[in-house]
């Protein structure tokens, strides 16, 4: 769990040799640790930071566009929609909208970050397997793409359309049940998958032509297969299934009902080096001879990337609190665990991640590698950020660095312990070439986890007229 990194990336510290890019990116990493302990970002009254790379995500945006559009026949319409999920704040939205990317929801908090980021109706898009009538009703009035997940669903907007006119693309979520990946919990096309309605059960292909055939405005299908553990080979024989079933309701159908394919998002990250890999190109790629109709501009696209934009741009920094030693194992006690690291801290074998040991100053910490656990500050054993983890030894003082965390880490507060959230800080170049930061989401005071805990309501329980209490 966890392994040290050293300064060329390989995860291991073997001096392998990265892409240019990938290179620049470190070095820019490596400079806003340094810059977040120099200008107060990172102290003792500061003890944890999420860092974000402004350029590597614009950079990552553009990789993006680019990849499709050089498979895409000219003047297909493809929207990229940033899974929202990912990342969930606001300025990071409105950054993604201005390099091009649109936004995939799947609540209403998340309808609302977006809309509050500027992103526009008709580059939003609404999934989720449990939607309310109240959040149908608000995404067909905005005119809100929406995938219906299961019949009853459908069912629903039924109900919705034929009270109200809207302009809302509407389409149907299906599960090709292909398998999943090395991470159960986050496969999405398993057998009895929550997600969709699942193709090879008896008469559901009958039922979705059907289906398709009532609803002229049905016009989309949508299938999510990939996620982190899963091959971009079975990722694209999910694409191939869901173009194999549209091309057959068209077929069936007589016309072309069926005119934009969402085929989700989920393609894994490259977790044990500073290298990106997969690329979105070499994605594209694969899905351009895998389906070869899919890019012929006989349909639209929608794709939902989400960890793959965001994951490499995105670092905690922790202050190491205390460096004790257990059973003979150096022990370093930071502020970075499981609030911002669930997932590695409870399934640590699924989601490891490499640490960086930097000194007191930000800089990268020299020395030769000892084993030892870099542990967090919640009150349970089990919270180690990594475990048995080769680093320069580290002491009071020093600072780790947790690497490729700009998704699903410190963006997805878990509050064990009334830990607060950290603030969240995006980076780029001044104009003297240092290191200059703007505000993400500032850090969380006392006084809002008091707030946050029902503080107002206090006596809610004692009062001689609260429930109980007669």
């Amino acid at each position: 769990m966890g392994s040290y990194d050293g300064t060329t990336g390989d995860g291991v510290g073997s001096g392998a040799v990265i892409p240019a890019q990938d290179a620049e990116r470190v070095a820019r990493r490596d400079a806003a640790v340094r810059a977040a302990v120099e200008q107060g970002l990172l102290g003792p009254g500061s003890p944890i930071v999420g860092l974000l790379d402004v350029a590597g995500i614009r950079e990552s945006a553009a990789a993006l566009r680019a990849a499709f559009d050089a498979v895409a026949a000219p003047g297909m319409p493809v929207l990229h929609a940033f899974a929202v999920k990912a990342t969930p704040l606001v300025p990071v939205l409105r950054l993604l909208r201005d390099e091009g990317i649109g936004a995939e929801v799947a609540s209403p908090g998340e309808l609302a970050l977006a809309r509050a980021a500027g992103l526009r109706p008709e580059r939003t898009v609404l999934d989720s397997p449990a939607k309310t009538p109240a959040e149908l009703r608000e995404a067909l009035a905005l005119g809100i793409a929406v995938n219906a997940d299961n019949p009853q669903e459908l069912a629903r907007i039924d109900g919705l359309m034929a009270s109200a006119a809207t302009r809302s693309p509407l389409g149907l979520r299906v599960n090709p049940q292909l398998g999943g990946g090395s991470i159960g919990a986050t496969s999405t096309a398993t057998a009895t998958s929550k997600f969709g309605v699942a193709l090879r059960d008896e008469g559901a292909r009958e039922w979705i032509v059907r289906a398709c055939r009532d609803r002229p405005w049905l016009t989309r299908l949508h299938a999510h297969t990939g996620s982190q553990g899963i091959p971009l080979s079975l990722m694209a024989q999910g694409v191939a299934e869901v173009y194999a079933l549209a091309e057959e309701i068209n077929r069936r159908l007589g016309r072309r009902q069926i005119d934009t394919l969402d085929i989700g998002g989920g393609m894994p990250v490259n977790f044990s080096s500073d290298a990106t890999t997969p690329a979105f190109a070499q994605y594209a790629r694969l899905l351009s001879e895998a389906v070869p109709g899919l890019f012929g501009g006989g349909y639209g696209l929608v794709t939902e990337f989400g960890r793959s934009l965001l994951a490499k741009h995105g670092t905690i920094v922790a202050r190491v609190e205390y460096a004790k030693s257990a059973g003979g194992r150096p022990v370093a006690v930071t502020h970075a665990g499981v609030q911002v690291a669930t997932r590695t801290v409870y399934a640590p074998g699924s989601w490891p991640l490499r640490i960086a040991a930097h000194d007191a100053k930000g800089h990268r910490k020299e020395g030769p590698a000892v084993v030892q656990d870099v542990a967090g500050p919640a009150c349970f054993s089990g919270d180690l950020l990594a475990e048995g983890c080769a680093l320069p030894l580290l002491e009071e003082g020093d600072h780790v660095a947790a690497l490729d965390t700009g998704a699903y880490y410190f963006a997805h507060h878990y509050a064990y312990n009334s830990l607060a959230r950290p603030g969240v800080y995006g980076f780029g170049r001044d104009e003297t070439g240092g290191v200059a930061f703007a505000t993400v989401r500032e850090r969380q005071s006392v006084e809002e986890i008091v707030a946050e805990s029902g503080g107002a309501h206090a006596d809610s329980l004692t009062d001689p007229a609260a429930p109980g209490q007669h």
